[in-house]
């Protein structure tokens, strides 16, 4: 049974975020399948796997993703009306088992060797650790608001989004350097093990064509793809219009692709072109 934006609202008020969302028909999902397999043979999948980075600007068919009607009315049920789309990027994590070797190019620890009780090995596979968007975003005066919208099937065994739910009501968390190698985090940061509260994880499958939503400061993760299937995802973040950003000089921030995506900017606080729609 279809949620109503009220009861979108509580459930990731409470949970800090919603997952298993149906947004893409069939015909879209190839559509945007398509689309991307043309950008990996253009670049290769060593770059598509992180390097798509806010080509929202540049390509129409991304756009449309994250302008899509669907995904728009469950973002909008959470931030309100005004919603500019911030940042986005495609994350795709590759199957490195199962390879021909003369084209697998992994680290010496980078195997999916097996362990001796017939686990896989995982050391050095990209994986995403425990970690809260906001300590990487900077900003105030409201929520950040992050979608995964699946273009894969995504499983446990290819590296599905891990939660801790309710985590978000813990404000943000220290970060140190992660010991682990793989972690596809760019600054290579984690939350300490003993600030997460493992027992509590959740994971969320997808289906392709569908959507999962996040609280900036959920606690979340994914661990290494020991699949032979690969797990595309193309992630989208949004703020309400109030929102705005931090100024840290030991980190400075730009944000050259904001886009208005619903209702209209009165604030202006990240540039005066998404004051129009």
């Amino acid at each position: 049974m279809k949620k109503d934006g009220a009861e979108i609202q509580a459930l990731y008020e409470q949970q800090g975020y919603l997952s298993a969302l149906p947004i893409l028909s069939p015909e879209e999902l190839q559509q945007a399948r398509d689309a991307f397999a043309e950008l990996e043979r253009k670049h290769g999948e060593d770059y598509t796997a992180y390097s798509l980075h806010n080509i929202h600007m540049e390509c129409d068919w991304v756009m449309a993703l994250a302008k899509h009607p669907k995904l728009l009315e469950v973002v909008t049920a959470v931030l309100g009306p005004d919603v500019i789309l911030l940042d986005s990027r495609f994350i795709c994590k590759y199957p490195v088992c199962n390879k021909p070797a003369k084209t697998q190019e992994i680290q010496p620890n980078n195997t999916c060797s097996k362990e001796k009780d017939g686990t896989e090995k995982t050391d050095g596979m990209p994986f995403v650790a425990w970690h809260q968007d906001m300590k990487y975003w900077g900003f105030d005066g409201g929520p950040v608001l992050s979608v995964w919208l699946a273009l894969d099937d995504s499983c446990e065994d290819n590296g599905a989004l891990q939660v801790i739910p309710g985590s978000h009501h813990s404000g943000l968390l220290p970060h140190h350097q992660s010991k682990r190698s793989g972690n596809m985090l760019s600054v290579n940061q984690e939350i300490p093990e003993e600030l997460v509260e493992t027992e509590k994880t959740i994971l969320c499958p997808l289906q392709a064509g569908q959507m999962s939503i996040h609280d900036g400061l959920l606690v979340h993760a994914s661990d290494p793809n020991t699949s032979n299937r690969r797990r595309c995802g193309y992630v989208i973040r949004y703020v309400p219009t109030c929102t705005y950003p931090i100024q840290d000089p030991e980190r400075p921030r730009t944000f050259p692709a904001t886009v208005l995506v619903s209702g209209f900017d009165k604030y202006n606080h990240f540039s005066n072109k998404t004051s129009k729609l």
